[in-house]
């Protein structure tokens, strides 16, 4: 499904969008399992809008735990081959999955951040799927700084909510700048994108998302986290996310038990 120029252009800009590679029917179960989410979340759900405030910005995790649609999309799809393929990984296994939804007309926008540092990972092979439900307009999609996975750079993790505080420590973190105020430093990716496209980005992409300008589109985004063969479990002091427990792991220790599985890999 993707060839070695993808994965050359993976590994060299960190976030690449992959066109028409998931059919209709998994996309249709998911939505549904995603709507059907929003009226019974999940224990670590949250709401980012304000209160009173236009839209909703709606996040959930762990749907694969919940929702057979999503759990079916994880064990029998091809995007574990796809992972192994961008990773240059023997094997995968299943990290978790984040439910980010904005409703029509939600202000809130996404900040600059990556994603590894919110994780109790080590290890440079992590890939994310950020799957969409809805047509994306490219002033509402994620973007992604070029090549920003390979500046050795780690970011302190912040909260979506601006009102709250992410606090976590590691000597390789630093504050994040704002690349808003440096876009002629850097180039920007992102995509117009139909459903049955995906991105796919590594886990130290720098990335932040605008909110849903538009009237009536909704943005339904499912995002697949993926780990490769040399990730391993990692000591973090103070917050993860999401805050995963009960796994038995300890840091050095490497995946494949029941809450991060081993996922069989599939041609088609």
């Amino acid at each position: 499904m993707i060839d070695s120029q993808l994965v050359k252009q993976y590994q060299e800009d960190g976030a690449i969008c992959l066109r028409q590679v998931i059919e209709p029917t998994w996309l249709e179960a998911i939505a549904a399992a995603i709507d059907e989410d929003m009226q019974n979340p999940g224990p670590l759900a949250r709401v980012n809008t304000p209160q009173g405030a236009p839209g909703l910005f709606f996040v959930d995790f762990q749907l694969w735990q919940r929702h057979d649609a999503c759990r079916g999309f994880v064990f029998n799809s091809p995007m574990a081959s796809i992972a192994a393929q961008l990773m240059g990984s023997q094997r995968v296994f299943w990290y978790h999955d984040h439910l980010l939804v904005k409703e029509p007309g939600t202000a809130e926008s996404t900040p600059w951040h990556h994603d590894q540092p919110y994780y109790p990972v080590d290890g440079e092979q992590l890939v994310s799927f950020w799957i969409p439900m809805d047509p994306v307009s490219k002033d509402t999609c994620v973007e992604y700084i070029r090549g920003s996975h390979r500046w050795g750079r780690w970011f302190s993790p912040k909260y979506f909510r601006k009102d709250k505080d992410f606090v976590v420590q590691d000597p390789r973190f630093e504050t994040i700048p704002d690349f808003d105020a440096q876009r002629d430093q850097h180039e920007f990716l992102s995509w117009e994108l139909q459903p049955g496209d995906m991105i796919a980005f590594h886990a130290l992409a720098v990335h932040g998302a605008p909110g849903n300008r538009s009237s009536s589109r909704r943005r339904r985004a499912w995002a697949m986290r993926w780990l490769g063969d040399d990730a391993r479990y990692a000591s973090r002091v103070g917050a993860i996310s999401p805050p995963l427990e009960g796994h038995g792991l300890t840091p050095g220790d490497a995946f494949g038990v029941a809450m991060f599985p081993e996922i069989s890999l599939k041609s088609s």
